[in-house]
């Protein structure tokens, strides 16, 4: 259950784990028109790549905060919704293999009053289980707006 945007200092907040499939990855290669072999060939990947395999797009792993973050996070009150702002700095740090799985890992580095709402920050990170090394890092801005202003 998605819990209420924490205050700056809380303790991080982990998403349940998620599959990364081929039939995902497939998706994505349609919906940005990136075909490349290390995303679509499991064979030809598993043959010419370094990856021995084929390997998630580094921008559906970022896409995928969205889905992550909402599985941990829920707006506080009726009225409210919340806007990408941006990022201020996303890190692909290593390859996330088809079959593995990933989880996103959010903590509330600052909030500021904006104009209609408060503009949070998060320190983003998302695990590749078994893995020491984070898949990617990312400082993650999004506005939340509030009641007609939304």
């Amino acid at each position: 259950m998605p819990s209420p945007i924490p205050a700056p200092g809380a303790p991080p907040l982990a998403s349940p784990w998620l599959d990364v499939t081929q039939p995902l990855v497939n998706r994505f290669a349609d919906a940005i028109s990136d075909h490349q072999f290390i995303h679509v060939d499991p064979e030809r990947a598993a043959r010419e790549s370094v990856f021995g395999g084929t390997i998630a797009h580094g921008f559906l792993v970022l896409s995928l905060l969205s889905k992550l973050g909402s599985e941990v996070l829920a707006l506080p009150g009726p009225g409210e919704v919340a806007i990408n702002y941006g990022f201020d700095k996303v890190r692909f740090l290593a390859p996330v293999p088809v079959g593995r799985r990933i989880r996103g890992v959010f903590k509330v580095a600052a909030q500021e009053p904006r104009s209609g709402g408060l503009l949070t920050r998060f320190d983003v990170t998302v695990e590749l289980e078994g893995s020491a090394k984070p898949a990617l890092a990312a400082e993650w801005l999004v506005l939340i707006l509030k009641g007609d202003k939304a």
